[in-house]
């Protein structure tokens, strides 16, 4: 694996690539042949390894996480001031307890704050239930309050960043392979890159595999790559027989479609088992739908499921 070529994504949950992702220079900027895009390249030493990094900033994704900033902006600010009604309604027995209660509600906000921050005293009569509490007949109380206002600087951060994501390449020539290549070369393997998340979700336990050896890593990253594959040659031969017979499928949300995602075959198919009865093997749950399906995939399949030609 050592002297393997490769293009990814990196990660914005580390630290060098949010610093990155941000400090960019607007004279930095290339223009490349590409509709919608721009990059910035920049040099790296992530963990050991000398890397060619390109900033790359959609247009047409920049639109769209602007507008999504501006309604999580909206729904933060509803939040906030419902939850500071709520605490300025409770009671504190010293005022540094209550400053920490409202420091620590101001700092749990990504897109606002609290400013211009309140205390004031009042006298508690004791009831039948908080005497025993308070131990006296009266005793004093505190209050907070203050005013919600933005967090300009981390709004600003999040639109600067808008729009944009990191490619790292271990291929530094850029005459061996150009920046606006990089990008072509990532958005081509796109659907793999696709396959592969489905291949690592929890609901397939592919999470809970733990290894330490590199040969072990190369044997692993070879099956996922096998399993892909198969995902991939399933999901297009269904498509495809689908098509061509113009039948449909009913998807998650129980609308009919000729373009389902394997995942969703497989999920359809969680609840069908293999039973023995008075030893005989049968399979539970296998319903027309299901029937249907496994005769789009063909022959091998409907075996697997003890479906067998009447010829």
């Amino acid at each position: 694996m050592a002297g393997m070529k490769w293009i990814t994504r990196v990660p914005l949950s580390i630290k060098e690539a949010q610093n990155k992702i941000c400090k960019i220079e607007d004279s930095a900027w290339e223009n490349p042949e590409i509709k919608g895009y721009k990059i910035a390249v920049q040099t790296s030493d992530y963990a050991g390894i000398k890397q060619r990094w390109l900033v790359i900033e959609s247009k047409i994704r920049k639109q769209a996480d602007l507008k999504k900033i501006v309604k999580q902006v909206e729904k933060q600010l509803e939040s906030a001031k419902a939850k500071l009604r709520k605490l300025s309604r409770q009671e504190f027995a010293c005022i540094a307890d209550a400053e920490t209660a409202i420091k620590k509600l101001s700092d749990s906000w990504k897109y606002h704050q609290i400013t211009e921050i309140k205390s004031q005293e009042k006298t508690v009569k004791a009831t039948k239930s908080n005497l025993k509490k308070l131990g006296q007949i009266q005793t004093k109380a505190y209050q907070v309050t203050g005013e919600i206002a933005p967090r300009n600087s981390a709004i600003e951060a999040e639109k600067v960043k808008s729009g944009r994501f990191i490619l790292a390449t271990n291929i530094l020539d850029t005459e061996a392979v150009s920046n606006p290549q990089v990008l072509l070369e990532y958005k081509a393997q796109q659907s793999n890159e696709r396959g592969f998340r489905f291949i690592k979700d929890p609901l397939f336990f592919t999470s809970s595999v733990f290894v330490k050896k590199p040969e072990r890593v190369e044997a692993i990253g070879m099956i996922m790559g096998l399993c892909l594959l198969v995902y991939n040659l399933a999901q297009r031969k269904l498509r495809q027989q689908l098509s061509a017979t113009n039948d449909r499928v009913k998807n998650q949300v129980k609308k009919l479609t000729n373009k389902p995602t394997m995942r969703w075959i497989f999920q359809m198919f969680q609840a069908v088992h293999l039973v023995t009865i008075n030893g005989a093997k049968q399979v539970s749950n296998l319903t027309q739908e299901r029937q249907d399906i496994l005769r789009h995939l063909g022959e091998y399949c409907c075996q697997y499921y003890l479906i067998f030609s009447s010829e």
